[in-house]
Order: structure tokens, then sequence, then C-alpha cells
């Protein structure tokens, strides 16, 4: 660590958005700060506070609560909703998102009663804090929780206007910038196939854009060695300047649970049978159809292999008697789990994952292989890159080989067993381990990701005046 980054602390605001995805890194980003003897401080709503004050307990940071929007005019989200993972439909995300500028007021009033503040790093979807920090003029950073690989494709793409060519949604096109890349249209939302996008939703990720590359810089929860070649291009073509300093999720140990959950005994129990399993979990956001959730099942079922299916509670109806039929092999979970500590298991040897960022770096953290199933937002681009580019991961089959396609329990069956016995999944397994490798020393003193966080808070320093 360099002597700037020892000899004098920063105070950094960090607000993340309310939802589970986007608020972990942050607060594995927390500790990584508060570790280096910087003041944090987190900003959240009351109904995300108590998982907030969790994760930062026995820590010096300080939690400020501002008030969430309640009945907006205009907007459909129910009252007392304060997270995405807890609204009826993801129809309402936009809606929620926008509601969150009403939040601006209070963020400055308790803003301006800070002690100094260095700086703020806020999500990239609350686009208007922005405009707060540059009010009091303190360097704002965007964190969007993304890939190199998913932010430079996306951008090379929305560039020479691929979605609105003559192809199919399903016919593969290349990306000039890396021509190596084939995509579909289906890779991406179907709002951004529009040749003339308008409503709320496209004027949102119009201010989310705008104001992230107005932004002092990106904090990325990647590292160098993970992708060099879109790390080396955002910083040539893109704006603003870009941070690599993870995977965050080292910078906090896991949880030793005072009790171990049910799900932990039970793969204790598999380590000592000298078995391996396969953990299944989709995120909280995307929302799986019963159908779909029936042919996993079977699918599960016949492939024989031992599982931990983590559901959510509005999808406990899974078929009849499964639980039932497959209790001494599988195991299905429908709270929150500590992900990171089921991937660092001993005994789990492969992830059927919809390959959210933050699911991707736990997974290569912990050397353990992914079954990439993307459902939703920039998942199908990190489908793309497990399984093509850093080939850590082998993809599902869906029914007409389209990224959006129906899996029948037959195709997931056949990719399951190859996973978790086949010699492709041998390959993918060789190769996340050495990436298990290259992360942790990323982190580590001297490593890229740390010299990095090093040449930021020295940059700061020297911005303030304090050298």
């Amino acid at each position: 660590m360099s002597s700037n980054s020892d000899s004098q602390g920063h105070h950094v605001v960090l607000f993340p958005f309310m939802s589970k995805g986007h608020t972990v890194p942050i607060l594995h980003l927390a500790h990584l700060l508060l570790r280096r003897r910087h003041a944090v401080t987190v900003f959240t709503t009351p109904a995300n506070r108590p998982f907030i004050a969790q994760s930062l307990a026995d820590t010096s940071a300080s939690i400020v609560d501002l008030p969430f929007p309640q009945n907006v005019a205009d907007s459909d989200v129910p009252a007392g909703i304060e997270s995405t993972d807890k609204l009826p439909s993801m129809s309402l995300f936009y809606s929620f998102a926008i509601a969150t500028k009403l939040m601006q007021p209070d963020f400055e009033r308790a803003l301006e009663a800070l002690p100094r503040v260095s700086f703020v790093v806020s999500d990239w979807f609350l686009w208007w804090t922005l405009e707060s920090a540059s009010t009091f003029n303190i360097p704002r950073f965007v964190f969007d929780g993304m890939s190199y690989y998913s932010k430079a494709v996306s951008r090379d793409v929305g560039r020479n206007r691929l979605l609105f060519g003559p192809e199919s949604d399903d016919e593969l096109i290349t990306v000039p910038a890396f021509p190596w890349i084939k995509l579909t249209k289906n890779d991406f939302e179907p709002k951004w196939r529009e040749p003339e996008p308008k409503g709320q939703d496209f004027e949102f990720i119009m201010n989310v854009v705008i104001s992230e590359t107005n932004s002092y810089g990106i904090i990325f929860n990647s590292f160098h060695e993970l992708e060099p070649l879109f790390v080396d291009h955002w910083n040539r073509e893109g704006l603003p300047k870009a941070w690599s300093v993870g995977p965050l999720c080292l910078a906090d140990p896991p949880n030793e649970p005072h009790s171990k959950p049910a799900w932990v005994q039970w793969l204790d129990q598999k380590l000592e049978q000298g078995n391996s399993v396969l953990y299944v979990a989709f995120g909280s956001q995307a929302e799986i159809s019963p159908a779909q959730l029936k042919e996993i099942a079977t699918g599960l079922e016949e492939s024989k292999v031992n599982f931990l299916w983590v559901i959510r509670k509005s999808e406990s109806e899974i078929s009849e008697g499964f639980e039932e039929r497959v209790k001494d092999r599988g195991i299905v979970v429908r709270e929150w789990v500590d992900q990171r500590g089921i991937l660092m298991h001993e005994c789990v040897q492969g992830f059927l994952s919809h390959c959210g960022w933050n699911s991707v770096l736990e997974s290569i953290c912990a050397g353990v292989p992914i079954l990439a199933w993307p459902m939703l937002a920039e998942q199908p681009l990190n489908a793309r890159m497990v399984a093509e580019e850093i080939k850590v991961g082998l993809r599902v089959e869906t029914v007409d080989g389209s990224v959006r396609g129906f899996v029948k329990w037959e195709g997931l069956e056949k990719m399951v067993k190859e996973l978790m016995e086949g010699e492709m999944g041998k390959e993918v397994r060789k190769k996340v381990k050495e990436f298990a490798v290259m992360a942790k020393k990323a982190v580590d003193d001297g490593g890229s990701s740390s010299r990095t966080m090093d040449l930021l808070i020295d940059e700061l320093h020297i911005k303030a005046g304090l050298v």
C-alpha cells in the first residue's frame, strides 16, 4: 500500500441502489475502504438499513437513512416497498428507479451536514447523485456492477446501431471492435431493439448514461487479468476513466455463522460421503414461469446429481412430491443464503446460474465452473463471456437454440451431467481454478486491483490538496 494511502484517510460516501445484487458489492467496497483506514458513510432507506447494518456490524462505518418516496404521483409502485427484490413484478422497475430522484433534497441536506467528504461512490441507477455531489464540489464515482466485456460490447453495438439491421433476432452479428465476438439481437433486452426508443425507461437510461459519462470515474468490480483487452479498450475509448478494484467479494471474509444453517450441514454431509454438489440459483430478480420450473425440477431429478437449489418463496410450487423423491441427494432452500459461503464449500463443484455479474465473480473466486442460463439485463452478455471468452463455463441448451428460449428437462439433464462429470466440464473446471488464483493475487498487496486502489486514493489526495 502506498504511503499516501495510509497517511491521511478519506471520508467516502457510498450510496447503493435499493436491490440486494447492487448493494452487496458496494458493502464489500465499504469493507475494503475501512480496512485501509478511511471513514465510510453509507446512505440507504429505513427498510434496507437492517441488511446493511448486519453487513457492517463491528465496523466504524456510519449509516444514514433517507425516507423512500411513498405514494408517488404517476407511479404504480405499491406503498411501503423500498427494494426491487420486493416489487410484485419487475415491470415496475423503472417507476421504482425514477422515484429515487425524489430523495435528492434529503440526500443533499444530509451530505451538507457530514464532515468533509472526499468522494462519493453511487450506483449507476442513482444518476441524480452526480448533480448533488457537484453542488458540493465532491468527485462522484459510478458503481454499475457490470463487466468490462458487457460494457464495451454494448457500447460498440450501440454505436454501430447493430440492433436495427435486417437480421433476425437469433442471427449472429459480428461486433466491429471485437470481430471474434458474435452476438444476436436476443442478447439484448427488447426495448433496445426499437429504432426510435421512447418512454420513461429510455429516458431513465439516457439520464444514467449521461450522468456516468460526466462523473469523475467508474469503479469496476473486476480485475485486469480477467478481461485485460476489454479494460484497456474501455480506458482507450470510453469515458469516464475506469478503475478495477475487484473482485470485491474477496475484500470481505465470508461470515462465520454462530450456528450452521440446515443447508450447510447438508453440504458437510455430502462432503463426508465424498459427493460433489451442483448449486442452483437464478438471483432475486428473474421471474421463472411455473412450466419452466417444472422442467428444471425434472432435469435435476433425472440427472441423478446432488444439488442445492435456492428458489424464491413465490416460486415455492415446483412439482408434487419432488422434494420427497430427491431428498437423499437434493435440497431446496427458500430463503436468503450466503451464496459465497455455499460456492466456497469444498463439495460444491458446479453452479447453474443466471450469470448476474456478482454470481459470476463469486463462482470464479471459489474456482467453481458455471452452467450459464441468462435471464435478463446484461446476463446474456455475461454468459457469452463465461462460455466463449474466458471459458470458465458451459451453456444450457434451449429448445430452439436461441438465447431466450425455453429449456426442456432433457437438455438441462444433458448439460448438468456434462458440467459435473463430462470432459468439457473438466476443461472449464481447470480454467476457472486458474482464474481463482489470479483473482486472489489481484486483491493482495501489490496485486493489480490493490495497486489501482492505491492510485485512485493518491489521485484524490492530490486533487484535494492533501499532499
